[in-house]
């Protein structure tokens, strides 16, 4: 956890899953979960991204941070696989997947302290890329400062709890 105004959050501009431009910057004036997903994981995307959304779901409307879901698996990203993520992990309409290169999300990995590591698997006819990436989210606050870093597994009370001190104006 950091107090307020100690540490910027790191901007970036990508797109999400729909094309549309995604930027934190956008989202000021509003509380942000940023987390670090790929949309082929079977083993804890699922599981992190079924703790954010009950987050998220458990807050009063106005009070839900918004969720920014950077892929850290450029080979997957495509609508086919983002739909069948939110039906299958039975996410909010609210989560946006920020999308874009390797070179352009590996910039993002880096200014957060994610660690990807891509390793390729060929195999007759077809290029697997299997993705192994450090489990975080970020909290950052309606002004774009990290408030607090949970890292997989977390329980979504602790989560929870950070927002709403967020909300109250207080520390995460």
């Amino acid at each position: 956890m950091w107090p307020a105004g100690k540490r910027r959050a790191p901007d970036f501009a990508l797109r999400d899953q729909a094309g549309a431009p995604i930027s934190l910057h956008a989202a000021r004036g509003r509380a942000v979960i940023l987390t670090f997903i790929d949309p082929l994981c079977t083993n804890l995307c699922p599981l992190e991204a079924r703790v954010l959304d009950q987050v998220v779901r458990s807050l009063p409307r106005a009070q839900r941070p918004a969720i920014i879901a950077v892929s850290v698996n450029p080979w997957a990203d495509s609508q086919r696989n983002f739909r069948r993520d939110a039906r299958k992990w039975r996410l909010d309409r609210s989560w946006r997947w920020a999308v874009g290169s390797k070179a352009q999300l590996a910039r993002v990995w880096q200014a957060y302290a994610i660690g990807v590591r891509v390793r390729r698997i060929a195999v007759p006819g077809l290029v697997v890329h299997e993705v192994a990436h450090t489990e975080a989210s970020y909290l950052i606050d309606p002004r774009g400062f990290k408030r607090a870093l949970f890292v997989y597994p977390f329980a979504a009370g602790d989560v929870d709890q950070a927002v709403r001190q967020l909300e109250k104006g207080g520390a995460a």
